[in-house]
């Protein structure tokens, strides 16, 4: 028995640091199809082209479409997750570089742990809240070169509810009936892409497709991989570890992204880079992969 949790724990753990890889490009690949296509039609495309993917795995899969509450339940996620999460994310990253755009992203996991305690889901932990305070100095030390850069008010007001969005939607699906993460996700996608598309036309945005070779493939990645392997992975870990702990993937996830975007979009990487990334790896084992006493 303790063999075979051991085990799941670890590919739990697995999926949790691949998804925190793949996620790392998806600020980047935003930034790019932003260059092109306006936000919110952009990430209306994105997320009704990872859809039909999802939908045609469903029915490779012979998944059954879910019904009653699993069916509300995943369609609320979708709304939260996939349409406001990615609305305001999109419109943030039209001004901010990737990498500091996910530096306010860390904040996740001090917002699920609230939001989580507040809807009396959770306990608040001393080892939780620590890692969230370290982690959170960490990002602080990592963006203090972006910091000294103007940006706009409102599209770090943007990153900020993005951010709040995102956690709101992590502890939902701790609530919702267990339904396959690709069917979540489905629904949830197809959703969201409704609620973008439907957006996009109220604000008058130019609907067309990419002209430019750097778009489709940023386009191509943020759907195959940032979204449907990344976003099915988030539901496995969800599926094992509670709220407040999956939300650690938004301290790991900068390190990847400012190092990414460095690379391919020239963005500033301040010196206390190595600095923060220790402090944020020491707040990601303190508040979310050291077992506490009681469970080992």
């Amino acid at each position: 028995m303790a063999a075979a949790m051991a085990a799941e724990e670890r590919a739990t753990l697995a999926a949790f640091v691949v998804s925190a890889l793949l996620a790392g490009g998806n600020g980047v690949g935003v930034r790019f199809s932003n260059r092109e296509l306006d936000p919110l039609w952009g990430a209306g495309l994105r997320f009704g082209l990872s859809a039909a993917l999802f939908i045609a795995l469903m029915a490779a899969l012979r998944l059954e479409v879910p019904r009653g509450r699993a069916l509300g339940g995943a369609v609320v996620y979708g709304v939260l997750q996939f349409g406001a999460t990615y609305a305001l994310a999109y419109y943030a990253l039209v001004e901010l570089h990737a990498g500091f755009g996910q530096i306010l992203l860390a904040l996740v996991p001090l917002l699920t742990l609230l939001l989580a305690v507040a809807e009396r889901q959770e306990r608040l932990r001393a080892a939780a809240l620590l890692g969230s305070v370290v982690a959170l100095a960490g990002v602080l030390v990592m963006s203090q070169a972006p910091l000294r850069e103007a940006v706009a008010l409102l599209s770090v007001l943007a990153a900020l509810g993005s951010a709040l969005c995102f956690a709101q939607a992590s502890v939902l699906v701790r609530w919702l009936p267990e339904v396959h993460p690709v069917t979540t996700n489905a629904v949830g996608t197809t959703a969201g892409a409704v609620v973008l598309l439907l957006a996009s036309l109220v604000a008058g945005e130019a609907i067309a497709l990419p002209v430019e070779s750097d778009t489709w493939l940023a386009l191509a990645y943020l759907v195959v991989l940032g979204t449907v392997v990344v976003f099915v992975l988030n539901l496995v870990v969800l599926a094992r570890w509670a709220a407040s702990r999956f939300a650690y993937l938004f301290v790991l996830v900068p390190i990847v992204t400012v190092v990414l975007s460095a690379w391919l979009d020239d963005e500033p990487i301040g010196a206390g880079l190595v600095l923060g990334g220790l402090l944020v790896l020491g707040g990601v084992y303190v508040g979310a992969l050291r077992r506490a006493p009681e469970e080992a």
